[in-house]
């Protein structure tokens, strides 16, 4: 049977991809973006002219378009069997550097939007009894880095949310994992989609020089890495193929997918999976 798909973030990047992937193996594919008929018209015509792709207006940040937009998806199809939650927004500086209006945009994209569209989905698929939702987080947001750590720290909101909702959701069959990649050559890393960066210069120049060395270290060494690794993001959208076509009950809650990390990533996981277990026997045994 043909899965009804609900993606946001289309218009550029793994969001994209995903969907014309998905779109070719016959589900249908709900392409969701902001400013469909304006900003990112290119992107939205170009993904409506495919089969099986239907595009959507969603800005994750307003309430009132999230449930439009479902309200709307759930009335003409009836039910959303997966959601992939893909719309984010990356900023780079120092923490000291940011405004808080900054950092408050960083998290209406990449949590609270997460949480209005979990919110906008789940009633549909608690009545059915049916679902998966995959979260793209961030291969660090287990953890953070110095010059991202707004931007981490909502990627580890969104990690909290998906473990802790898990069991929650556990009696009505439905699942949530979250994707966690490295760093892959997209739109958010290469300059071309705008950021939310730290605005308040004064404030850099005084961590300088040593701020700028060390961020030209760690560029260079992720864009370097990327290189070498030959990181594709259609690595990203097989994952979520392959959760799609996973049997109710076999997913991960995490798969990391991170060339570059050579398996530390999938270490942390088993280790901090093996310390929670022995810290909840303390709690709950």
């Amino acid at each position: 049977m043909k899965k009804i798909i609900f993606i946001t973030g289309t218009s550029t990047g793994f969001g994209k991809l995903a969907a014309i992937h998905l779109a070719k193996q016959d589900n249908i594919v709900i392409a969701g973006m902001r400013e469909s008929s304006t900003r990112n018209k290119n992107a939205a015509d170009e993904l409506s002219k495919l089969s099986n792709i239907e595009v959507v207006d969603i800005d994750v940040t307003d309430d009132l378009s999230v449930k439009t937009a479902f309200e709307a998806v759930l009335l003409k199809h009836g039910r959303i069997d997966v959601l992939v939650n893909n719309a984010g927004v990356v900023g780079y500086g120092l923490v000291e550097s940011f405004n808080i209006e900054q950092i408050k945009k960083i998290f209406e994209v990449n949590f609270y939007g997460t949480i209005r569209t979990y919110q906008a989905v789940l009633p549909s698929m608690r009545r059915l009894k049916n679902g998966l939702i995959i979260n793209i987080t961030s291969g660090a947001s287990g953890h953070t880095l110095p010059f991202m750590v707004p931007y981490l720290a909502s990627k580890f909101s969104v990690e909290s949310l998906t473990e802790g909702i898990q069991e929650e959701l556990r009696q009505f069959n439905i699942e949530n994992v979250s994707i966690q990649p490295g760093a892959y050559p997209t739109e958010m890393t290469d300059g071309s989609k705008k950021s939310m960066d730290g605005e308040k210069s004064d404030i850099s120049a005084q961590y300088e020089p040593v701020a700028s060395e060390m961020l030209n270290a760690i560029t260079s060494g992720l864009f370097g890495k990327m290189q070498k690794y030959n990181m594709d993001p259609q690595v990203i959208v097989d994952g979520i193929t392959s959760l799609i076509n996973m049997e109710n009950g076999t997913r991960p809650l995490r798969l990391p997918l991170d060339q570059i990390a050579e398996g530390t990533d999938k270490e942390f996981i088993e280790k901090r999976a093996e310390i929670k277990a022995r810290w909840l026997e303390k709690y709950m045994g």
